[in-house]
């Protein structure tokens, strides 16, 4: 007599999809309208826009590209560059084996920062250093806590060019 009452109970409920709103609409209705209504405006909203949308994300992927480029770049043409172009942070590029540390903070020179990530440098949060690897980067190697005390470190501003 029990089992009987539970199979009657269990076809009275509904499935938890299908749970339906005071006014007959399920909620899985009202959010596919929802959807269509914002996909509407913003299609609405889009060619106005559309050119400068794409011309942005090119630019935006060439400057990736000009970044990822630039990584490969040997030790002695980045500081070269930073020579000519950014003086002020080539006297505090310190060269730690083949790669080249830059000790300022990451938002203080808006422009720097933006010149350096174009040359291929990235900002090392955990060592708060601006980071170009000049063609040595081994991302699945082990990192030592201290990589001055394995490959040893000198300033570049410090060596008299030849």
């Amino acid at each position: 007599m029990h089992a009987g009452n539970k199979t009657h109970i269990a076809q009275k409920m509904s499935a938890p999809g299908v749970k339906q709103a005071a006014y007959g609409e399920t909620r899985a209705a009202i959010i596919k309208k929802k959807l269509m209504k914002n996909k509407l405006s913003v299609e609405a909203a889009a060619p106005a826009n559309a050119d400068q949308l794409s011309s942005t994300g090119a630019e935006k992927q060439r400057a990736f590209a000009k970044h990822n480029a630039n990584r490969e770049l040997p030790t002695q043409k980045v500081l070269d560059f930073l020579r000519t172009q950014l003086p002020q942070q080539y006297e505090l590029a310190e060269v730690v084996g083949k790669w080249i540390w830059l000790e300022f903070p990451a938002a203080s020179h808006r422009a720097a920062a933006n010149t350096l990530w174009r040359l291929g440098f990235h900002w090392n949060q955990r060592r708060c250093v601006w980071q170009h690897p000049c063609g040595a980067c081994a991302p699945y190697a082990a990192h030592p806590a201290d990589p001055r005390t394995k490959y040893g470190s000198y300033f570049a501003a410090d060596v008299k060019p030849a």
